[in-house]
């Protein structure tokens, strides 16, 4: 098993988000973790391991400002019960996973014929990408590794290029790469279409991921 608990899987899972996408190292709270994004449509979230009905609602009403964000590990029907007013589900439903990174040297799935694969290594975070024929853009996925844990993000696959396998290439290639970087447990976020993919490739869910953020009301003309 990667993980011996699921907050421990989220603690990764943070730790590894944050380097994956650039954002401030996550500072400890004592429900959970902040993350400073510095983006438009996510100043920052916050992440409750164990969140409960008190210090959503605490933490949301205490909340001004737009674009934060808070992230929870219970189902979607749970957090829209806890939420004040002037916060509504964001994000869509997702699901917390893990998987033993593939094996150091494993060769990866075959790309279909003419497609090509390019990866590459820029402040510890590796991003790979993989080009149609014609030298389009086909897939990307990138992974953080943060001690003995892989977090794989940024996982996407053009509609025109899907049920090709890219994806389990690129999962199988970023993993692998990982692994030979010492991780030893692997963690990501995920959609409900890409859970059948990662489950495909041995990845079991661990909790629901279900986000939240203050509504923005539209002032008219």
């Amino acid at each position: 098993m990667p993980f011996t608990t699921t907050a421990e899987a989220v603690h990764a899972w943070v730790q590894g988000w944050a380097v994956s996408r650039g954002a401030a190292e996550p500072a400890v709270r004592p429900w959970g973790f902040t993350v400073d994004v510095g983006l438009p449509r996510e100043v920052a979230r916050h992440v409750l391991p164990d969140a409960d009905e008190a210090t959503v609602r605490r933490l949301a009403e205490a909340t001004e400002a737009p674009a934060v964000w808070l992230k929870t590990f219970v189902p979607p029907e749970t957090l829209r019960a806890w939420l004040p007013s002037g916060w509504a589900l964001a994000g869509g439903p997702g699901f917390l996973m893990s998987s033993r990174p593939a094996a150091a040297g494993t060769p990866a799935p075959a790309l279909p014929d003419g497609y090509g694969l390019v990866r590459w290594t820029p402040g510890g975070v590796t991003r790979a990408v993989v080009r149609a024929p014609d030298g389009a853009f086909a897939a990307r996925a990138q992974v953080a590794v943060t001690g003995r844990t892989a977090v794989v993000d940024q996982v996407e696959t053009d509609p025109a290029h899907r049920r090709r396998g890219l994806g389990r290439v690129l999962m199988h290639t970023l993993t692998e790469t990982a692994a030979r970087a010492g991780a030893t447990a692997a963690v990501l976020g995920a959609t409900p279409e890409g859970r059948a993919l990662y489950e495909g490739a041995g990845w079991r869910v661990l909790a629901p991921l279900t986000a939240a953020a203050r509504v923005v009301e539209d002032s008219g003309a």
